[in-house]
């Protein structure tokens, strides 16, 4: 479902150039529906962006796109899209194409996490988290980078974690495609220096979301420290996108965590990043 409502609105005038700032521009939004993808959404929109909207559930997004139609008069475009299943990136890029929407801004959020001993988990869907946190992220930035290339502008923000940064034990392949968003976006952030495309690396630490409960990780230790709310991570987020920064973590003491591991042994860090992910009282 689109919903139309096109008026003037204003840009953000310290980021582009005069021509730029009277252009409507898009954003895509994956895991829109809620958390840090739907905050996010809500930023886009007070800056009078056009927005696409994805996720898994309709209800959700029908609603969001509806209020953020309304209140800021912007084009909101829904696509209820599962991104565990392979086929859902192409599809989301070909419906865009054929509606002919250009993707100015593209934020890969959707994402989840599992918890547990790797060897008791349940294997469809660890594939299923790679699917959705990694191989979708690299298939939608892959399917819209040439055409922000090509207009000469374009914005890339990809979700890493605080995980990204050191091994987690009992989230490993959690652990491991968020290693993988973090060096995919520095290898493309270098890659596109000297074009007008900037990629950033969003690397949140604990976050009040859902993602606690859908991975069943609200008695490990790490919940336990601070806690951010998804609309300071996605304004923070916004803000680092923005001003084309590479890499951002949000918050002191996740930086301080995040950034300690480079002058911690491997060893030392594998051990303590087990001790803050097993559960209280273990």
């Amino acid at each position: 479902m689109t919903y139309i409502n096109i008026t003037s609105g204003d840009m953000i005038g310290e980021e582009f150039s005069i021509q730029e700032e009277f252009m409507k521009k898009t954003a895509l939004v994956t895991g829109a529906s809620s958390g840090i993808g739907a905050a996010l959404s809500r930023l886009f929109a007070a800056e009078g962006y056009d927005l696409v909207l994805v996720a898994r559930s309709r209800p959700e997004l029908d609603q969001l796109a509806a209020e953020l139609s309304q209140k800021y008069g912007i084009s909101v475009t829904v696509l209820a899209k599962d991104l565990t299943l392979p086929a859902s990136a192409g599809e989301i890029y070909e419906a865009l194409e054929t509606r002919l929407i250009p993707v100015d801004i593209l934020a890969n959020i959707a994402g989840f996490g599992t918890y547990g001993e790797f060897a008791s988990l349940d294997l469809k869907r660890e594939l299923e988290m790679i699917q959705v946190d990694v191989v979708s992220m690299v298939q939608l930035t892959r399917l819209f980078l040439p055409g922000m290339l090509q207009r000469g502008f374009g914005r890339i923000l990809n979700v890493g974690s605080t995980g990204s940064f050191a091994p987690v034990p009992l989230m490993s392949t959690y652990g491991g495609s968020k290693a993988f968003v973090l060096s995919f976006s520095e290898g493309l952030s270098e890659e596109l220096k000297g074009t007008p495309v900037r990629v950033t690396a969003l690397c949140p630490g604990v976050t009040r979301t859902g993602f606690q409960e859908t991975a069943r990780v609200n008695r490990v230790r790490l919940i336990r420290g601070p806690v951010m709310s998804a609309e300071q991570v996605a304004r923070i987020g916004y803000k680092a996108l923005m001003r084309g920064q590479a890499v951002v973590v949000p918050g002191f003491a996740n930086q301080l965590l995040a950034f300690s591991v480079r002058f911690t042994p491997r060893s030392m860090a594998r051990s303590l990043s087990r001790r803050m992910m097993e559960q209280e009282g273990s």
